[in-house]
């Protein structure tokens, strides 16, 4: 219910993932995924990545996804998402994390200053 929640926020056509990958995905201990819920509904999520390093014995937490649905927004579930996997992040030693914006996409960036993210002049580049 998590995943469809993305697509429908990020208005993208949802492509229904395999019992088979779905279950490696969320075996995986480096994939991490919050839920914000209102009694029995998906309301909200966050999914991330934990990356090691290679420099140091350190890993870093890339966030991946972050969704609220439009008629719960502007009400603190997106603030409490962010503050309960970097919560979370703390308690496994993680000092560092990071999420991607779209330059464009303004209400993400304001929100990511809102809850505290400072910005990182980086440019990706994206391969086919």
């Amino acid at each position: 219910e998590l995943f469809v929640l993305f697509a429908d926020v990020f208005e993208q056509e949802y492509q229904e993932l395999t019992p088979p990958y779905l279950a490696r995905l969320l075996s995986r201990a480096e994939f991490w995924a919050v839920a914000a819920m209102a009694g029995d509904h998906i309301v909200g999520g966050i999914t991330a990545h934990c990356l090691p390093m290679t420099l140091s014995e350190e890993s870093e937490l890339f966030i991946y996804d972050l969704a609220v649905r439009a008629e719960h927004q502007r009400k603190g579930i997106g603030r409490a998402l962010v503050a309960r996997l970097l919560d979370w992040a703390a308690v496994e030693g993680i000092r560092t994390a990071f999420v991607p914006a779209d330059n464009e996409d303004t209400h993400a960036l304001d929100f990511y200053r809102a809850v505290g993210g400072r910005e990182s002049a980086v440019t990706i580049f994206l391969f086919p």
